[in-house]
């Protein structure tokens, strides 16, 4: 048996217990991917995080969900190197590049009103119809079919990572979401291994401009990632595309996680860049606790 040093941030939020907890562990190099799999299934939040040594990039971060290995993580992103500026294990700039299996991606950090951010930019934004059953779609959301809103496209969207998302009517229906996970591939047959997104322009906070909900895909081993950086970047790029085209080079501020007690914000930003839309989320995070699990040889 080996213990394993885990470090716990949650991100997205300033307050402990809020936003989306993500495990960071240290010098990922001393690991096989089989042990990588194994600490994040242990450890039990929607990602761990690795940060190896890169030779194309400051660092390379591999993310890990309990059931298999993601090619990005918002949160994890965010939460992980505000964790390595705040311990001084960060070159002193501002600007760094971060090596990922969705490809080498630019981070920045600043400061405002005495709280750390972290800037990371997603690739450009990729939307496919949702051609499934609209029915099948609401019930594996626990919810009637009138309650998506058929005046916006159910589309599958990236910025790394696929998600289905979900334009729905009313605030009120999030609180009713009871997901059947196990659905979600047979439903979404195009990309049987997307992840579900909901969401709505009412917001409980009134200075927010959209409303999420995440439900995961049954091959990650979770059920429901409490804010998401990946999701409220590729829907905020909907959002501009689709709902308000003005919102382009303007702020978006994506609320999620209050139904699960997670209250948390996600800073977006479209940009039109060679024909694309050029998506940007930034967030903050904080220090919770240090743990060590027991890793069997």
């Amino acid at each position: 048996m080996s213990s394993i040093s885990v470090l716990h941030y949650d991100a997205f939020s300033q307050t402990k217990g809020k936003g989306n907890p993500a495990g960071l562990v240290l010098e990922g190099e001393r690991f096989t991917d089989d042990e990588m799999q194994k600490i994040a299934l242990q450890v039990g939040f929607n990602e761990t995080s690795f940060v190896l040594p890169s030779e194309v990039a400051d660092i390379r971060i591999r993310y890990f969900t309990p059931g298999h290995e993601m090619n990005l993580c918002g949160h994890a992103t965010i939460a992980t190197v505000y964790a390595l500026q705040s311990k001084g294990l960060l070159p002193n700039t501002e600007q760094y590049t971060i090596e990922t299996k969705a490809g080498i991606l630019p981070i920045r950090i600043y400061e405002k009103d005495s709280t750390t951010y972290v800037t990371m930019q997603q690739l450009p934004a990729q939307f496919k119809l949702y051609e499934g059953s609209v029915h099948a779609l609401a019930e594996s959301l626990g919810l009637e079919s009138a309650e998506i809103d058929s005046s916006l496209p159910i589309m599958y969207g990236s910025t790394g990572i696929w998600t289905l998302l979900v334009p729905i009517k009313k605030l009120s229906s999030f609180s009713k979401m009871k997901p059947i996970n196990r659905d979600f591939p047979t439903i979404l047959s195009e990309i049987p291994t997307a992840s579900l997104h909901p969401f709505c322009l009412e917001t409980i906070d009134g200075s927010v401009d959209m409303h999420g909900r995440h439900f995961s895909s049954p091959y990650s081993g979770t059920i429901e990632d409490p804010v998401t950086g990946t999701a409220s970047g590729v829907m905020g790029a909907y959002y501009c595309k689709y709902i308000n085209g003005n919102a382009i080079d303007k702020p978006i501020i994506v609320e999620q996680g209050q139904e699960i007690g997670k209250d948390g914000r996600v800073n977006v930003n479209v940009k039109k860049v060679n024909g694309y839309l050029g998506v940007e989320i930034s967030g903050t995070a904080v220090y919770v606790d240090e743990f060590t699990i027991q890793l069997k040889e």
